[in-house]
């Protein structure tokens, strides 16, 4: 529903609506750019997140640069919001896979519910943005192999996400610092 088919007026769109249109009117060459800052950025965390993990010999440090590309987004607002969902959701999903894998015997019905309950979770703690992200987060619990007990497994997915969002947000903040100072085009396009 468009506006002028709203009698009422009230339609709205939501800022991700209006910066995607707004993105998708801007000319092929400020759209290359603004892919370019944002491929940028997205590589950077992921790069950061990698190293590190590899640096602390986390058991799969792939899923720190996934959850650094995952959370990065055109703002960095944006990216801060979801890195709260993706750590809660993380948090609420790793409870959920550890006590899945601890008590479900790897039965499939036992895997439904713990992503259901991850889901549940987030919905019941007023976050239900985070919600997918709690299923992922028990299916990469319970459905792929890790080294050690389910209770390591837990720790070092939480840390590998953890490090994961937090390298995502210091490349936004410190693009975004770039940006006000002037060696960015994206704060200049607004």
């Amino acid at each position: 529903m468009t506006p002028s088919d709203d009698p009422a007026g009230t339609t709205r769109a939501s800022a991700g609506e209006s910066l995607f249109a707004f993105l998708k009117a801007l000319p092929l060459a400020e759209r290359l750019t603004e892919g370019s800052v944002m491929a940028f950025q997205a590589v950077a965390g992921a790069s950061l997140a990698f190293g590190i993990g590899r640096v602390l010999h986390t058991e799969q440090a792939f899923w720190a640069a996934i959850t650094a590309i995952a959370v990065s987004q055109h703002s960095y607002i944006d990216t801060r919001k979801l890195s709260r969902d993706q750590f809660i959701g993380a948090m609420a999903g790793g409870l959920c896979g550890l006590a899945g894998a601890t008590l479900g015997h790897g039965y499939f019905a036992a895997y439904a519910a713990t992503v259901a309950a991850a889901i549940v979770i987030c919905w019941i703690v007023n976050v239900g943005s985070a919600a997918r992200l709690g299923g992922i987060t028990a299916t990469i619990m319970l459905l792929v192999p890790g080294i050690g007990s389910a209770w390591d497994t837990a720790l070092l997915r939480l840390g590998e996400v953890t490090l994961g969002t937090v390298c995502a947000l210091l490349v936004a903040w410190l693009m975004s610092r770039a940006e006000r100072h002037g060696f960015g085009t994206r704060g200049k396009a607004r």
